[in-house]
């Protein structure tokens, strides 16, 4: 199926997709796109969507099982409370990238903006992650509860971001390339990969290389591990 979006705002966009997925429609090629906001919220289906444009913030929030191709870059919140699906995005994204996302993976070719991951958690076996192909701003990975966020830094050998995993109390942030340790958020500590470690990378990023178009490859030991040191990073703030 083929949609064009021009001039449809997102509560008519969104009525279209229903309207497909009743019908059948297993793929559907969206053209035109250009902000509408809140596309796919809440959809709860395998389908495939292949989308021409820009999305507006707020694109598969709460999303149960599609897959989405944005041929561009997104706006922000992507991905809120997203329980399980995927979202490629050939492009850049904006700030607060899956938030509290509890499911699914979103892969970003390009870069992402502040509060990449934040509040990111699991939900019963479900695992989210997000993999950025190159930089990623302040605040990445802020309060992780759990997940897996994956940065490769390409064009740089260093990501200079600032409070990364600021609060995090569980999950893993991957990067490849080194990292300062006043970058770092209080209770952070950066650790080699281990076999698990390595054996998930393998995984997830010829997946990410796949949906990217690309035969990249990628030496594990150029990367390293930010996790938590404890489940309570805060906890001499508070008297209990």
């Amino acid at each position: 199926m083929i949609l064009n979006c021009k001039g449809l705002n997102h509560t008519e966009i969104n009525k279209s997709i229903r309207k497909a997925i009743q019908n059948g429609e297993k793929e559907i090629v969206m053209n035109n796109v250009n902000g509408q906001g809140y596309l796919f919220a809440g959809v709860k289906n395998g389908i495939k969507a292949i989308i021409n444009g820009v999305p507006g913030n707020d694109l598969g929030g709460m999303m149960d099982g599609p897959s989405l191709f944005v041929n561009a870059n997104i706006q922000d919140c992507v991905g809120n409370t997203m329980n399980n699906g995927k979202i490629v995005v050939h492009g850049d994204a904006g700030d607060i990238l899956g938030y509290a996302m509890r499911g699914g993976k979103i892969f970003v070719k390009g870069k992402v903006g502040y509060r990449c991951g934040i509040h990111m958690k699991a939900f019963g076996e479900k695992i989210p992650v997000i993999v950025i192909g190159e930089d990623a701003g302040d605040f990445l990975g802020e309060y992780m509860a759990s997940g897996i966020i994956v940065v490769l830094c390409k064009n740089k050998s260093t990501l200079d971001s600032n409070y990364l995993g600021v609060g995090m109390h569980g999950g893993a942030i991957y990067i490849r390339g080194n990292i300062e340790e006043n970058n770092l958020g209080k209770g952070v500590a950066i650790s080699s990969l281990d076999d698990w470690d390595k054996n998930f990378l393998t995984n997830i990023l010829d997946e990410y290389s796949t949906d990217m178009n690309s035969k990249e490859k990628y030496d594990l030991n150029s990367f390293v591990k930010l996790s938590p040191l404890n489940s309570r990073p805060f906890q001499r703030l508070y008297s209990y």
